[in-house]
């Protein structure tokens, strides 16, 4: 029993990796990759560093790198970038008294697709199945508004994506309104919100007040997390025979999305908020 627990105990016979060659590794991983390629895989990593598979991959670990995986993003450029926020953070956490405030926005050329042949259900060891082909009926728009009072949405579809559709869609919220209410919107910069004809409506119902999300920052509009669960309940999985098919159940998941609504709550801090894009833009200015 004492000489099982001493091998037990003894220290490996593959003596541990030199501090230098760790940082080496480390360095290299955070450096271009050679070549043509876009990043560092195992495979590339071993033939340029001379250490095992299995070495680099506990390097790897040990400081959190993982040169293969990547995440989107985009720096907004928007001058007013920190009064917007603030605007925006404002209205969610303390909206004013005796108004509305709606999240506006539209999610664009939905497709109509419907699955060559119907799907497989569930079973156990087998995940749902869809085939890969399907045929395409066509696309449709859905202009929501989010009210971040009571987390309620009004939709409205439309086969286009103009002006014109979308002051059909403000009368539509204007006449769900009650009258007494001030109507603060909160939506981005395309263009069909800034056209002209929607600034001479806007003149004409003074009761309504546009706040503009800062450029390349759309995420900050609370609509946007309605449409991605729309997508991921509803739409990703769904086979549609048609336009009308396709609008009619958007309609129904807006209805039963309303029976259980809460109100939209804003958690983060606005100030982490701007410290992070300060980091990323001083991080970026670095590299260039």
């Amino acid at each position: 029993m004492d000489g099982l627990v001493r091998d037990k105990t003894s220290p490996s016979r593959i003596p541990p990796l030199a501090p230098e060659v760790v940082e080496r590794v480390v360095e290299m991983t955070l450096q271009e990759p050679p070549d043509e390629a876009t990043h560092w895989s195992s495979r590339t990593m071993v033939a340029a560093s001379g250490v095992s598979d299995t070495s680099v991959h506990r390097i790897w670990r040990a400081h959190g790198l993982k040169p293969h995986r990547v995440r989107t993003f985009k720096l907004s450029r928007d001058p007013k970038f920190v009064e917007k926020v603030q605007d925006m953070v404002g209205l969610y956490m303390d909206p004013p008294q005796h108004a509305l405030v709606p999240s506006v926005d539209e999610k664009s050329q939905i497709q109509a697709l419907e699955r060559t042949q119907p799907a497989l259900p569930l079973a156990k060891g087998q995940p749902a199945t869809h085939t890969h082909d399907y045929t395409r009926h066509g696309t449709t728009t859905l202009f929501a508004a989010l009210n971040v009072l009571d987390g309620t949405v009004l939709g409205q579809c439309a086969a286009r994506h103009r002006h014109q559709e979308f002051i059909r869609f403000l009368n539509a919220v204007q006449a769900a309104v009650p009258v007494c209410k001030v109507v603060h919107v909160i939506l981005d910069n395309d263009a069909t919100h800034k056209h002209p004809k929607v600034r001479a409506w806007l003149e004409k119902h003074p009761r309504w007040v546009f706040h503009f999300t800062p450029t390349s920052a759309s995420w900050l509009n609370a609509v946007e997390g309605f449409f991605a669960k729309l997508t991921h309940k509803r739409l990703r999985r769904g086979s549609f025979r048609g336009i009308v098919d396709l609008q009619a159940a958007i309609h129904r998941f807006i209805k039963e999305h309303n029976k259980t609504a809460k109100r939209f709550v804003w958690t983060a801090n606005p100030d982490r908020i701007i410290a992070s894009i300060n980091k990323a833009e001083r991080a970026s200015s670095s590299r260039h």
